[in-house]
């Protein structure tokens, strides 16, 4: 292997064509070790180095999320926060494979013309009226405080968050852009379809155009 090595970084020099150096022709080099890019744009370092993976096949069940770690602090980004939250307040109560066709709704809409572009828009929709029970999701603007009390909960839909921030594939809901639960009958129900029942959630599409009818 040390061998191989040292052979790759030896044809590394001589081919000039297949590589460049980052450090400018007219800065001084003496003092600055010189580092090699790939014609993919990659360093030796990079190609050497443990990769962070994915899991290659998602499972909506408790102990699978619960055999990830929890999502590092600095992947904690705003729209992770805001998902995070929405879950937490939202889904925390329903089965793993209910939080992710939530957090598919808010994506759905981020995706949407007719809602804003961010997930942070999306879930703080409406809060700006400042009016009770007016903003798109109802913890935003239901009296109720928003503190985290079950931690465990919060991590684990924190997890959900992540997967589908990162790539997951949205695969539960058809595309559904608005979802309620049970108790409830809005009159937006009897107009768009309904695509699927999760738990105690029905989803819905939006249609992209209403009939003026």
């Amino acid at each position: 292997m040390r061998y191989l090595i040292a052979s790759f970084l030896a044809a590394a020099l001589t081919v000039g064509n297949s590589y460049a150096e980052t450090t400018p022709a007219t800065e001084s080099t003496s003092d600055k070790p010189r580092q090699l890019v790939l014609f993919d744009g990659k360093t030796l370092r990079d190609l050497f180095a443990p990769k962070e993976t994915q899991p290659t096949q998602i499972r909506y069940s408790r102990a699978f999320i619960d055999s990830l770690p929890n999502v590092k602090t600095e992947k904690r980004t705003d729209q992770w926060q805001c998902m995070a939250e929405a879950l937490y307040f939202e889904a925390r109560g329903e089965s793993v494979k209910g939080q992710f066709a939530v957090a598919e709704v808010i994506l759905n809409r981020a995706a949407h013309s007719a809602f804003p572009e961010s997930v942070c828009g999306v879930i703080n929709q409406g809060t700006a009226s400042g009016r009770k029970y007016q903003c798109q999701f109802t913890y935003n603007c239901d009296g109720l405080s928003d503190k985290i009390r079950e931690h465990s909960a919060y991590e684990r839909v924190g997890k959900v968050a992540d997967l589908l921030l990162n790539g997951a594939p949205k695969e539960l809901t058809a595309g559904a852009t608005h979802y309620h639960t049970k108790a409830v009958n809005p009159r937006w129900a009897r107009v768009y379809e309904r695509t699927t029942t999760i738990g105690v959630h029905h989803f819905y599409r939006m249609p992209t155009r209403l009939s003026q009818n």
